[in-house]
């Protein structure tokens, strides 16, 4: 395994299976991600305006880089239609190094495109 220090996962969500595929792939077609996995549905329990409430949601979790947060950020908030989205940010502190490699190649931090890895 190898430290990794620029590798991040960053996770949304939202409310329909077609709004997780859409934006799971149009950050991997515009190279913000290397790949996006949709979980759910999940139950989301929480407070809004007052009051608690629950949904059904999906979870899209994103592996990118911290060199490509900042566009994948700004793109996911111009194209969710939550008022405020989830959209957060954790390090990836250890991985093996050829996904790592993969993650940096396909995000275009790289230097060349690879083969999926999952």
């Amino acid at each position: 395994m190898t430290v990794a220090p620029t590798a991040l996962t960053v996770l949304t969500t939202v409310d329909s299976a077609e709004k997780a595929e859409a934006l799971a792939r149009g950050a991997v077609e515009a190279r913000l991600a290397a790949c996006a996995q949709i979980v759910g549905p999940i139950t989301s329990v929480y407070h809004w305006q007052r009051t608690i409430e629950a949904s059904q949601e999906w979870q899209v979790v994103f592996k990118t880089t911290q060199s490509r947060y900042d566009a994948l950020e700004a793109h996911l908030l111009a194209v969710h239609d939550y008022e405020t989205p989830e959209i957060v940010a954790t390090a990836i502190v250890r991985a093996s190094a050829a996904y790592l490699k993969w993650i940096e190649t396909e995000t275009g931090t790289g230097t060349e495109t690879g083969t999926a890895v999952s």
